[in-house]
């Protein structure tokens, strides 16, 4: 037993995931911690929330990890509150041709079910900038936001320009400001990601200006404080001058020592958001094993950071067709609580060919509804028969993710299609800014169009979300993942994949290297070339296992075998806790 802040800590940490009977008694008796409750939320902080269900459109995953991890509080019974912005305007994106538009349409938070609470203040600009405070409450979790007429959409402006920083002070700052209007006090802060960077700031203000010295005060907000990093590279964060830090940070500190303490944390006249970050967070992690391990950071003074490995993981209730959770659960393969049984992979032999056919054809209408409302970038409505074999990419078109890799050998690619009259679905958001990434789409469609049989079976999706990835990841026979190795942190669509019994294609990278490279189908190689040509291979592997009934059982078994406890995101949130309070 140990202490965190005023209250006594009873939860205990899991040994193994086998362990869950303590873990499950002290969830039923609300007894996780007397530090952890109804007016000492864990608070989780995001820059990004993506839950269309409660009216929050984001722009990827880590807004999708925001809402699951919500969801999964909300189930474990833990007092959780996520503090975020309420964008007024989303951005949609449709095909002009060949080129990608984006659209903002503007959004009323009343309409979700949103309850004004009052509004709080931040200074910019000597300005005086109001801020709504808003809320909409789930049981014993909550999403509080802020929003003004002025906020825009999500990611406005470049990653160092004032808007951003605007943004960024406004989430930090007005929402610690929300936290007290509310009553609430965080047992503890989860920053996602350095744009959530200037809560624990508002943090360590209000201690340091009530009283206490202000070294204690770093102390306290430091143990309280945990900093989880989604990207590998210590160079793509944000950063900022000194100039506009003295217009938009400094005005709304009050302790003198804070202003000191942030101030000597310049270089040149440069803050970078990750270092001072670091700073005030004495908890890290990352989001697998792997990102753990290789993510290149550092402090101030130039040690290497380390971080504790807490891979990602999905509400499975969520993001699994129900008949597939129904199996999980008849067949004692998941519990109540969505964790994985002791005996989960001597149960997951059961899963046969037949009842894998079965999900599959149930997953396939769900999809074939959705695309109905949904056509492809050449303006037709797809519908697909059962016997169809579709591959997908579902997920954020960014470089390092290469999805225009299969296309560099098109008459290979069209062969493969054309040999098993399969199709090949292609859905993922463009960043407004990102002019390389919309360049290579219009080349990926200028190949598409040229080739007759291509043109066919091949279909670009526009305006990627959460239900799109929710019809392909059911409906879907296998998915493209290949991310050059070393620069995915983790990733959480294809855990959707595996969850919904597709194959996974995938390089072994991010959360997929958790388990073993010979527990799905592996895409390696000494070089992009070799890669390439794996992939293909792989692809054919697909294709013919699922027409044979001992491979689909056998490679769908082994990939849940491997990756059952690692997408669980009861399991994640299990770790966060274990991480937070250590026996």
């Amino acid at each position: 037993m140990s202490s965190m802040d005023d209250g006594q800590y009873f939860y205990h940490p899991l040994e193994n995931i086998e362990d869950v009977e303590l873990f499950y008694e002290a969830v039923e008796r609300n007894h996780l911690t007397k530090a952890i409750s109804p007016e000492r939320p864990y608070t989780y902080w995001t820059i990004e929330l993506y839950d269309q269900k409660n009216g929050i459109r984001g722009g990827g995953g880590l807004g999708v990890l925001a809402a699951d991890t919500r969801r999964v509080a909300e189930k474990m019974n833990i007092p959780f509150a996520l503090i975020t912005p309420f964008y007024p305007y989303e951005t949609h994106q449709t095909i002009d041709g060949d080129a990608v538009r984006d659209n903002h349409v503007p959004v009323d938070y009343k309409d979700f079910g949103f309850k004004f609470i009052d509004t709080v203040n931040v200074k910019c600009c000597d300005n005086l900038c109001r801020l709504d405070v808003i809320e909409k409450r789930f049981k014993n979790t909550r999403i509080i936001a802020i929003t003004e007429p002025n906020f825009g959409e999500l990611y406005s402006g470049m990653s160092g320009s004032d808007h951003r920083l605007y943004q960024e002070v406004a989430l930090g700052f007005g929402g610690y400001a929300a936290l007290k209007l509310l009553g609430l006090k965080p047992a503890i802060m989860q920053l996602n990601e350095v744009a959530t960077f200037f809560a624990a700031l508002a943090r360590l203000d209000e201690l340091a200006r009530n009283g206490m010295d202000f070294y204690e005060a770093v102390v306290y907000t430091r143990k309280h404080t945990l900093y989880t990093n989604h990207t590998l590279v210590q160079a793509a964060e944000a950063e900022f001058s000194q100039e506009q830090f003295e217009r938009f940070v400094f005005p709304n500190l009050k302790s003198l020592a804070v202003k000191k303490w942030l101030a000597d944390k310049f270089t040149d006249g440069r803050i970078k958001l990750s270092s001072v970050t670091i700073e005030i967070a004495e908890l890290r992690s990352g989001v697998s094993k792997l990102h753990a391990r290789v993510a290149n950071y550092r402090d101030i003074a130039g040690n290497k950071v380390k971080f504790k490995a807490v891979t990602n993981g999905i509400d499975m209730d969520t993001w699994a067709l129900p008949e597939i959770m129904e199996f999980y659960r008849s067949f004692g393969i998941l519990d109540e609580y969505n964790m994985p049984s002791g005996d989960y992979a001597e149960k997951i032999e059961n899963l046969s060919s037949g009842e894998i056919r079965d999900l599959k054809k149930a997953g396939r209408k769900v999809l074939n509804d959705i695309l109905k409302e949904r056509p492809d970038h050449n303006g037709r409505v797809l519908e697909f028969g059962n016997d169809d074999f579709i591959f997908d990419f579902k997920r954020r078109f960014v470089d390092y993710k290469r999805p225009e890799l299969p296309f560099r050998d098109p008459v290979r690619l069209r062969n493969i299609l054309e040999r098993h009259n399969a199709h090949y679905v292609i859905a993922g958001r463009v960043h407004a800014g990102d002019k390389t990434m919309r360049e290579k789409l219009r080349k990926l469609l200028d190949v598409v169009s040229t080739d007759d049989y291509l043109r066919g079976h091949v279909h670009y999706i526009p305006d990627y979300d959460e239900k799109l990835a929710y019809g392909l990841s059911v409906g879907s026979n296998a998915a493209i993942n290949v991310p050059i190795v070393g620069l995915e942190a983790c990733g959480t669509s294809w855990m959707k994949d595996v969850a919904n019994l597709n194959f996974l294609i995938s390089t072994h990278d991010g959360g997929v290297a958790d388990a073993s490279a010979n527990s799905y189908l592996n895409v390696s190689g000494v070089d992009e070339e070799e890669e390439l040509d794996m992939l293909y291979q792989r692809m054919e592997e697909a294709l013919i296992a699922s027409e044979n009934d001992f491979d689909l059982e056998y490679i769908l078994q082994q990939q849940l075998k491997a990756y059952l406890p690692v997408i669980s995101g009861s399991r994640m949130l299990k770790d966060y806790l274990d991480y937070l309070f250590p026996a």
